[in-house]
């Protein structure tokens, strides 16, 4: 939307030209309202509400941001919300009551009317997390002994309250699913032609308490706009659209992507969190990677005499442990995007590890030699940087880059697969976690190759 809009719904909002704006806004799509509506501060956004007509208010509504559906709520007239939450479909109602706590989604259960009461508390009712909370009740299913003409009638009379028009499907006369049917196979037919003529009994499902994670690969692998949901006897219940399905995919994701950083997923937005829930989010973890990152001074103390012996190797400690941090956080985060998108699974976890040890090696590899070369590089320009022993040092960090880069790549594609295999969430062997697992780990890397390389020269 151009800057020059906004200001003139800005202006006209102060003016108080109200009936000039309730003009203007009918000319916008319903898109570039709720776009319009975000860029503006609360009391513009009521007032730009209040003006929309009921039809166009019900679609901008429920697209907006749940926090802003919130606070209309909270302060729009009871009348004109009742109005709009019994126009909304199913599956969006039932998105925003989930987001509201108890007593005030009881408060408006009780405004919808009967029909739609009765529709909202039957998706309510299903486990939080399944293909039922998501599915609407608005789908158009026809007979097979119809025609085509039929079937094109039946569209224009009852289509207008259908979720979408992309697939009907057909049931038999006790409601079970039999089929599911393109419309252009309609429109491109004769209009004489039997829907039995045009089935091929082949179609996908889901189930009302199947898991929506699993909903979102079905639709991945197959190529709909919507997927019927039926129950354990076969019965069409609704149907669960794409929009849905990305919106879950994106909870998912945002999910994921605030564990893989070290954090408990929040339950709101991050503006609307609290600052103790916030707290309490955000703390658990860091206090957990504080205690292992104690290991890594423990781990220190252990080489106290060495390091005493060599000051110098203390130098490339952080450039070490990072290095393997780094490894495991890229494959980490690689095999939890690959999992979460289907690539892979649990049964794949030695053809993950031959691919991470070969990787692993040759990424070291690469590092290592940049490492040695640039001590060796060091020595000749500033000859007491690393006195006499310059090439011992250069092999133990070399070698060191090697071993903990292979480690940290290992550790960090193993951990989710392993934590998969428990039944745990992967995301939750988050970035943070793998580096601070192989830091601990990096310090015994370095100094054992010290060992290995310096053992009667410097230590």
């Amino acid at each position: 939307m151009q800057p020059q809009t906004v200001e003139t719904i800005t202006s006209l909002i102060q003016e108080g030209e109200f009936f000039k704006l309730k003009q203007v806004l009918r000319e916008f799509q319903p898109s570039e309202l709720v776009a319009l509506i975000e860029e503006e501060e609360e009391r513009e956004q009521l007032i730009i509400f209040r003006l929309l007509p009921l039809k166009l208010a019900t679609e901008v509504f429920e697209y907006l941001d749940l926090e802003i559906q919130r606070h209309f709520l909270d302060n729009l007239a009871q009348d004109k919300m009742a109005d709009i939450l019994n126009e909304m479909s199913p599956d969006d109602r039932t998105a925003l009551l989930e987001f509201l706590p108890a007593n005030f989604v009881a408060e408006l259960v009780q405004s919808l009317s009967e029909e739609e009461r009765k529709v909202t508390l039957q998706l309510l009712g299903y486990p939080e997390d399944s293909v039922g909370r998501l599915m609407t009740p608005d789908y158009i299913a026809i007979r097979e002994t119809w025609t085509v003409q039929q079937v094109l009638d039946y569209i224009r009379q009852h289509g207008g309250q259908s979720e979408t028009l992309s697939m009907l499907y057909v049931t038999d006369a006790q409601g079970v699913l039999i089929d599911d049917i393109r419309i252009r196979e309609f429109l491109l037919s004769a209009p004489t032609a039997r829907v039995r003529d045009l089935m091929d009994r082949r179609f996908v499902q889901l189930t009302a308490d199947q898991d929506q994670e699993e909903a979102i690969d079905v639709f991945r692998r197959n190529d709909r706009n919507a997927l019927p949901v039926v129950s354990d006897q076969g019965i069409l219940l609704g149907i669960v659209t794409i929009d849905d399905i990305l919106s879950i995919r994106e909870q998912e994701d945002t999910e994921d992507m605030q564990k893989l950083g070290g954090s408990a997923a929040l339950d709101e937005p991050y503006l609307a969190t609290p600052l103790l829930g916030m707290l309490k989010k955000r703390a658990g973890w860091l206090v957990i990677l504080l205690i292992g990152e104690m290991f890594t001074a423990t781990a220190l103390k252990s080489f106290e005499d060495e390091i005493a012996k060599a000051v110098v190797l203390t130098i490339f400690i952080p450039l070490i442990i990072s290095a393997g941090g780094n490894a495991g956080s890229q494959a980490t985060s690689l095999i939890i995007r690959a999992m979460s998108l289907g690539e892979l699974s649990i049964a794949d976890w030695w053809r993950v590890m031959r691919r991470e040890l070969a990787t692993g090696v040759m990424l070291g590899a690469i590092l290592g030699m940049v490492g040695l070369l640039r001590i060796l590089l060091w020595s000749r320009i500033f000859p007491g940087e690393y006195g006499a022993y310059y090439w011992g040092i250069g092999l133990t960090v070399g070698a060191s880059l090697v071993g903990i880069v292979l480690w940290g790549s290992l550790c960090g594609s193993m951990l989710p697969l392993l934590l998969k295999r428990l039944g745990a969430d992967p995301a939750t062997s988050s970035a943070p976690f793998v580096a601070t697992l192989v830091d601990v780990t990096g310090v015994v890397i370095y100094f054992a190759f010290a060992l290995l390389f310096l053992s009667g020269t410097l230590l």
